[in-house]
């Protein structure tokens, strides 16, 4: 199994053939300990795998984990709640305002882990052996790279959620060619180089009493990546980059921080800036559905430069 995409497809396989081998599974990715579930003796009704940290185990803590319905015909990457024992640890209340329960999400009784919490869910369908993944909101197909940027997503976002190191994950030439995959480093470049970027010339950082504000700035429902003064209105500018994580999700991010600064700046001048390695149809249609958000997209060149003494 040499990718994420790989994983989730033989689980999926397995699950309905009915073995109950696990050996095959990776034991860490990203960081993370791996455990894959298909039942013990007997075939489970859900079948699972979840990514824990170190400090926690499946039986009493919290993270990702993929919760297969078969009957539902439904894969779900949640942020999961151990049903056995209530963890020391619990989800942020955002998490609570902005996803559904898996119970609420299907509108039924679940037979297990209905209390958990749905990131993303996907329609499962194997014809003849053949496997198909799709969005379930959208029916669009589910590549391996989604797959593996919607577990990438989640996992940073459980790291931050649990203060644990962030990985640096770099695209392959398969993925996005020259991204900068590692979201602080670019952040922290743009800050450092403010004056020298497009955005420095439209856009001045905040900064009280000699401290720089701008950057991770604070509200109740999350930091915004970079707040920034319009230099020409001084009107607000919300900045975040596009993570690993869905257009539809990094939208309704700057949507969300768009109305936090209105309501608790009591201004109107509020707009929002999307930084993303590339500008895809999922994006452009996201944003056809909110005004004064624009795009910029990063390219990040590296030079070899012969040393001389």
């Amino acid at each position: 199994l040499n990718s994420w995409g790989d994983v989730v497809s033989q689980f999926l396989i397995q699950a309905h053939e009915g073995s109950l081998r696990t050996a095959l599974y990776p034991r860490e990715w990203l960081g993370l300990k791996t455990r894959v579930s298909f039942g013990m003796g007997m075939p489970a009704r859900i079948p699972w795998i979840a990514l824990t940290a170190e400090s926690m185990v499946v039986s009493e803590g919290i993270y990702p984990v993929y919760l297969y319905y078969k009957d539902l015909e439904t894969l779900v990457l949640a942020y999961g709640i151990s049903e056995t024992r209530e963890a020391t640890e619990t989800w942020p209340a955002e998490i609570f305002s902005i996803s559904k329960t898996i119970e609420a999400y299907f509108n039924q009784k679940v037979a297990r882990y209905g209390n958990s919490f749905v990131f993303r869910a996907y329609r499962v369908k194997i014809n003849d052996g053949t496997l198909s993944i799709m969005y379930a909101e959208t029916n669009d197909m589910a590549t391996p790279i989604d797959l593996e940027s919607d577990l990438n997503a989640i996992i940073e976002y459980y790291k931050k959620v649990l203060s644990l190191p962030q990985s640096a994950h770099w695209a392959s030439d398969r993925d996005h060619g020259n991204q900068f995959q590692m979201e602080k480093q670019l952040e922290d470049f743009l800050i450092h180089n403010w004056k020298n970027t497009e955005l420095g010339k439209k856009y001045d950082l905040i900064v009280e009493e000699g401290e720089l504000l701008s950057q991770q700035y604070k509200t109740d429902i999350g930091a915004i990546d970079i707040l920034a003064r319009d230099s020409s209105t001084n009107g607000y500018v919300v900045i975040e980059l596009k993570r690993n994580q869905t257009s539809d999700d990094t939208v309704g991010q700057i949507a969300r921080y768009i109305g936090w600064i209105r309501k608790h700046m009591n201004v109107d001048d509020v707009k929002g800036v999307i930084i993303a390695g590339q500008y895809d149809k999922k994006l452009y249609y996201a944003l056809e559905a909110i005004d004064n958000v624009e795009v910029f997209i990063y390219e990040v060149n590296f030079l070899l430069k012969k040393f001389q003494q």
